[in-house]
Parts: structure tokens; C-alpha cells; sequence
């Protein structure tokens, strides 16, 4: 039997998760006073532990910053093993709205139609409200896939119609085909996916062998581009803005890089009181503490 789009979510989210992974998210989350916490990235499907653990941190209470969601970066030690993270805050509420496509960011339904798992909750309230998002999340990505894709086409049209579109609205630069590499990698989640959200979503469509078409009325897909063009104006204003707040409040950003440039040149960098409270303006020094170690070699 086909799965239904909530039966994928609570499934997918209640993914197998390295325990140390899971102790983890439960040490930050109660740390935080968080509802619950999302985890996702490249270590959810991997399952190692190395590198960075990205995680979501979902709060209680009404969103107070204008600019979300607040970043930062965590050291803690699991049965002797050293295990690092990078968290991001940002109330439920807030969460929820920007899955369902009410507010003007594209980054979290993008972000999360891709998978992640559950791995702390506060109790079931918590775990029902996440679920609910992530299944909004997944249907907001349906309805724009549906009208930025193709006329007829695969799944992967579809989707890599999507993630084409919303690479344009960030402020990144991504390899041609990341896309694919998306698709490829997460075969298993997204194999589905989207007769399953078109379904929850009540957006009309055929289906013969793997081709999909729509059969909604004429217009509909002109009203939801017109609504992904408003979306697209803003993106890359929303991360200009995202990444000059983080510049200024990413607690734990000079341990982090620190650990970036240890990792990738070798060189290790002392964090002293002054480089925490200062990454920017002690960014020069290690700069040239890696250009003169290169050198003496």
C-alpha cells in the first residue's frame, strides 16, 4: 500500500540515530529550553560522527528577534568521544510558519522537505507540532515544485526544477548539478514523495507509469509563480541580512573556526577569552599564523 504523506513524515523522522548523536541533541536542547530538536545535513544520512552535527533547536514563546534563526556552536564529549555541532534557535511558532510558506523565507520549507529526524522531543505535543510542520514544509515545496516544473514530467523534474530555483533566491553559489546529488543521495526519501504531497496538498494531477501531470484549473500555476517571484526579490536580501547578524552573534564562532582551520591546514589556534568575544577582528592574526606555518615549511 502507497504510503500517505504523514505516514513518510513519521517514519522518516523517526529515523535510526547514532545515540551519541541523540545524547547530543538532548544535552543542547535542555540546555536551550527547547521544545524539540531537529536533526539533518550530510551526518543524518551517513550516520558518522565526525565534521559538524547540524541541528534545529525549536523554542517555546513568541519570536522576538526580527532576524532568525540565531546560530551557534557546541563542543561536548560522548563516551570520550569529542563531538561537535552547530545549532540553530528559533521558536516553533516561528518554525511552523515559515514550513507552511507564510512567510517571505524560502530556507526552511527547502531545507526540510529534505530529511531529517526527530531525535529530542519535550513530550507529545512537541512531537505533533513538529511532525505538522515538516509535513507543511513538505507540501509548500510540492505546490512550487508543481508550478515552476515542467508540464509533464518525473519526479526528479520536479524536484530539480525546485531546487534549481531556490539555489537562485539564496545567496550561495552551488556546483552545477547539486540538484542531482541531492536526489541521488536521498533516493529513498524523495522516491514518492511527491505524489504523496500533491495528494495531501489537494493538487490534482495524472499519473502514468512515471510521468506526472497536473489537472488543476487554468491559472493556478501562474498564481503560484507570481507568489515565487515575490519569494525570489527577497531571498538573497534575507541572506545578506542573516549572514551580517551571524558575523556579530554566532556564539561560539571563533571555536569553530578555529577547529575549521586546525582541520584544514593543520595549524592549531589558541581561543583566548578575546578571539571568543572577537572572531572578526582576530580573524587577521590567524590568517597570518596560517600563511607564516605554509611558509616555514
Amino acid at each position: 500500500m502507497t504510503e500517505t504523506l504523514d505516514q513518510r513524515i513519521q517514519r522518516s523522522l523517526c529515523a535510526d540515530i547514532h545515540p551519541a548523536i541523540s545524547a547530543f541533541a538532548k544535552h543542547l536542547a535542555e540546555a536551550a529550553g527547547a521544545h524539540a530538536a531537529l536533526f539533518y545535513g550530510s551526518n543524518l544520512r551517513t550516520g558518522e560522527l565526525e565534521g559538524v552535527l547540524d541541528f534545529y533547536l525549536l523554542m517555546p514563546g513568541p519570536q522576538v528577534e526580527k532576524i532568525w534563526p540565531r546560530v551557534s556552536y557546541h563542543e561536548w564529549d560522548f563516551e570520550s568521544t569529542r563531538l561537535r555541532a552547530k545549532a540553530a534557535t528559533m521558536p516553533m511558532e516561528t518554525f511552523r510558519l515559515a514550513a507552511g510558506g507564510k512567510l517571505r523565507d524560502t530556507t526552511i520549507w527547502a531545507r526540510f522537505v529534505q530529511p531529517s529526524a526527530l531525535v529530542w522531543s519535550g513530550d507529545t505535543a512537541a512531537e505533533k507540532a513538529v511532525a505538522e510542520a515538516i509535513e507543511a514544509a513538505a507540501m509548500t515545496a510540492t505546490r512550487f515544485a508543481a508550478a515552476l516544473g515542467p508540464d509533464r514530467g518525473t519526479e526528479g523534474d520536479y524536484w530539480r526544477a525546485l531546487f534549481q530555483e531556490t539555489y537562485k533566491a539564496e545567496f550561495r553559489v552551488e556546483k552545477a548539478g547539486r540538484e542531482d546529488s541531492i536526489l541521488s543521495l536521498n533516493r529513498a526519501h524523495f522516491d514518492g514523495l511527491l505524489p504523496a504531497a500533491l495528494t495531501a496538498a489537494d493538487i490534482r494531477f495524472t499519473m502514468v507509469d512515471s510521468q506526472i501531470a497536473l489537472a488543476m484549473p487554468e491559472g493556478w500555476r501562474a498564481d503560484i509563480r507570481k507568489k515565487w517571484r515575490s519569494r525570489r526579490r527577497w531571498g538573497k536580501p534575507l541572506n545578506v541580512v542573516r549572514l551580517l547578524k551571524a558575523s556579530t552573534t554566532f556564539e561560539g564562532a571563533a571555536r569553530y573556526a578555529a577547529w575549521k582551520v586546525q582541520r584544514h591546514t593543520g595549524v592549531e589556534v589558541d581561543v583566548t577569552p578575546w578571539k571568543e568575544k572577537h572572531p572578526i577582528l582576530a580573524a587577521p592574526g590567524v590568517l597570518f599564523k596560517v600563511w607564516r606555518s605554509r611558509y616555514a615549511k
